[in-house]
């Protein structure tokens, strides 16, 4: 019988709802963490800079087999245990009362917010079908920035407020939103664990050599995400003569600009073809970005403001470009039975980003300056051209193992009147995923 819409759309409201209630928590985690950490818990900065990195290192190294759990035992109630336990480590937090538990949590925490996200790519994998994955990606990306801004807003109370119950009442708002998000995911319909097809135990993510390829090309890419964060804030204060409000209005014109626009860059990605088009155009787009950043130095305070506004807007553009393209290439070159393994190698990219970011781009660009911001730029288009290349080669080793496969069965196929057997079973709320 087929589906009617509500059927189809509703396992998408509920992706998109989860990922509004954790990302509204997360937004005032991120916006108070730090100081509760120094302030309350009493841990010196460096200490909590470590910690943290152990904790994304150790987290980096989680998302794949954890995401080969999702593809093995299902993937909507490894995501669902994934986001009670990243609750909890949330929660635990506030008994922390020294350095070796700080990282003993952070650890946890990491590990088990790297799975939820390989997880939930192998949920919506197995939910969506593959021609809509990206526009949906897109969708809950919009509604990831506007948790975010949201989040941030009830961070800042709790900042302005300063006190130990605020920041115990931020973490709790966390905790909860991820039992939310658990809730959430339960409600979602079945998918199917996949049988491993011949050949293929072990984890073999580690060994396609091509899809790694990608991925870290991907990461290099994703450089861009510790600018607002850290590089700007960092270069407007001791390189421009910019006013420092100015750092708290340029991330809130990234947030909007993505929540608005990020859907609409992500309509005309709609294979491999039209992904490496829409990487190669981010690549020179923030190149453009990097170039209009290193004019900011030395400006007039207003000069300044108005280059940093625009390279802002260029670095956004990119932003959404660069996303929409490697979405659908992490989903396009992985087998349909090993999403969620792929999708916790790819995704180990953005924690590399963000633990090494820090470290090479404050000395690249705040120290070198210029000529750094130039080396950047020539790095994201280099990278971003070498996607297709790369690309193309997975996907051929994609083809070729799927021909492989069917030779495969072809030799050893049942009768017409025989039943087939050892066949990979479908999710049972959408038709297979196809592969590259």
């Amino acid at each position: 019988m087929p589906k009617t819409l509500d059927q189809r759309t509703r396992p998408q409201r509920l992706l998109a709802l989860a990922q509004l209630s954790n990302s509204v928590g997360d937004g005032a985690y991120y916006t108070t963490s730090a100081l509760y950490f120094t302030q309350v818990i009493g841990l010196a900065p460096a200490r909590v800079g470590l910690g943290l990195t152990l904790g994304w290192a150790v987290g980096s190294l989680a998302g794949v087999p954890l995401g080969r759990l999702a593809d093995r035992h299902g993937a909507r109630g490894t995501a669902v245990l994934l986001a009670v336990a990243t609750g909890l480590a949330v929660a635990s937090f506030t008994l922390v009362r020294g350095f070796v538990p700080f990282v003993l949590v952070a650890c946890g925490y990491a590990a088990a917010q790297s799975g939820l996200a390989a997880a939930r790519q192998a949920l919506l994998a197995g939910l969506t079908p593959a021609d809509e994955r990206t526009g949906l990606l897109a969708r809950l990306q919009a509604t990831l920035n506007a948790g975010l801004a949201v989040g941030a807003g009830l961070g800042g109370l709790a900042l302005h407020a300063g006190t130990r119950a605020a920041y115990l009442g931020v973490f709790a708002v966390d905790a909860a939103s991820f039992l939310v998000c658990a809730l959430l995911l339960a409600a979602l319909p079945r998918v199917a664990p996949r049988a491993l097809h011949p050949g293929g135990s072990g984890l073999g993510v580690l060994r396609d050599r091509p899809y790694a390829l990608v991925a870290l090309l991907n990461t290099v890419l994703l450089l861009r995400m510790p600018l607002l964060s850290l590089v700007l804030p960092l270069w407007i204060t001791e390189r421009t003569g910019a006013p420092a409000w100015l750092v708290s209005a340029l991330f809130v014109l990234n947030t909007a600009a993505v929540t608005v626009f990020q859907v609409r860059a992500a309509r005309g990605v709609t294979g491999p073809a039209s992904a490496m088009r829409a990487v190669r155009r981010a690549g020179w787009v923030m190149c453009a970005a990097c170039a209009v950043f290193a004019l900011s130095a030395g400006a007039s305070p207003w000069v300044a403001a108005g280059v940093l506004v625009l390279g802002s807007v260029l670095q956004a553009a990119a932003e959404m470009g660069q996303s929409a393209g490697s979405w659908q290439l992490s989903f396009d070159l992985a087998p349909a039975d090993r999403v969620g393994e792929y999708q916790g190698l790819f995704g180990t990219g953005v924690t590399v980003a963000r633990t090494l970011g820090p470290l090479v781009l404050t000395w690249l660009l705040v120290e070198w300056g210029t000529p750094g911001w130039l080396l950047l730029g020539a790095a994201m288009v280099a990278a971003s051209y070498a996607m297709g290349p790369a690309a193309r080669w997975a996907a051929g080793g994609r083809d070729a193992e799927k021909a492989g496969a069917s030779a495969a069965a072809g030799a050893g196929a049942p009768t017409a009147t025989a039943p087939a057997t050892g066949a990979v079973p479908a999710p049972s709320t959408a038709p297979a995923p196809a592969t590259g």
